[in-house]
């Protein structure tokens, strides 16, 4: 059993899984990051200084400064400024993979193409019917000496 599983997981397909999970979690955190520290802060400059991620409604009791005070409180908040930063990290996860799908597709393309211009590789010809009767002829002349 142990033979089958270090077979399983010598295989190539759970090694590229496995390097593309990680590859994802460190792409997850560099999107994060993009979104809290560089295109939120635009969108709040544009929005009159708008936080996405502090935008809530509180749903119990009281008055709270912010999410993580009424969070800390314990009140049951509806928390619509996470969700849409979620969104707006989704929408740029989205967009970056179909831009780096475009770029793997355009590389893909222009190596079949650059195979495709490129000439055939010539193969030798193939000895006509004369020259291996001239070959045949000269063998049986040499053993007949």
């Amino acid at each position: 059993m142990l033979k089958e599983f270090r077979d399983f997981i010598a295989r190539g397909n759970v090694m590229d899984m496995a390097v593309g999970i990680i590859i994802g979690a460190s792409f997850t955190a560099i999107v994060s990051s993009m979104v809290a520290d560089l295109i939120n802060p635009i969108i709040g400059v544009v929005t009159g200084g708008i936080d996405f991620s502090n935008l809530f409604v509180n749903l119990g009791e009281g008055e709270f400064a912010s999410l993580a005070a009424a969070r800390e409180a314990g009140a049951p908040v509806f928390a619509y400024g996470a969700f849409l930063t979620a969104v707006i990290n989704f929408l740029i996860v989205a967009f970056v993979v179909f831009l780096l799908v475009k770029l793997v597709n355009r590389v893909k393309e222009a190596a079949i193409r650059k195979a495709e211009e490129a000439p055939p590789e010539a193969k030798p010809a193939a000895p006509s019917s004369e020259q291996l009767l001239a070959e045949i002829r000269d063998l049986l002349k040499a053993r007949a000496s």
